[in-house]
């Protein structure tokens, strides 16, 4: 998957990323950057609305996740299970999401149940900066569910 197919799929399959302007910037095995600007974002303190920057993270995690499927057929329905989000300064321009892979571990043993049992969860984090800064810190419980090949009793 390239990050132009990626932000093909955000904006027609969810549409609040194209509401909030989401752009790939990056798309690696190893990290997925995403970048929003601050015009579609604004609350009342000419600041990023902090639904918007959760919202960029949770994007985030979510497309590192799918990218790392993407090969899988069929493809598991991806949901988040639970997030937080730590607001560390107010955001007062364009802001971006970078969502790192796992270990290879927490990877190995997410793969590993999705395999056996077709559901896997797995934790992940993004940080969200703003003119280099970091503004906000993010951690997310994803569950794939299906695409599991189970073999009758």
């Amino acid at each position: 998957m390239r990050a132009a197919d990626l932000e093909r799929y955000l904006h027609e399959h969810i549409p609040l990323s194209r509401a909030l302007a989401v752009c790939v910037e990056q798309l690696t095995p190893e990290l997925v950057r995403l970048a929003a600007p601050l015009a579609p974002n604004l609350n009342h303190r000419r600041t990023a609305f902090g639904g918007s920057v959760a919202s960029l993270a949770i994007l985030a995690g979510w497309s590192w996740l799918l990218a790392r499927l993407a090969d899988r057929s069929p493809l598991p329905r991806l949901v988040i299970q639970e997030q937080t989000v730590e607001y560390l300064a107010p955001i007062g321009a364009t802001f971006e999401a970078r969502c790192p892979a796992p270990s290879e571990a927490a990877w190995r043993r997410f793969v590993r149940a999705l395999d056996e049992r077709g559901r896997g969860r797995l934790e992940l984090t993004a940080e969200v900066l703003c003119e280099g800064q970091v503004a906000a810190r993010f951690r997310g419980l994803y569950v794939a569910i299906g695409g599991a090949e189970r073999v009758a009793p």
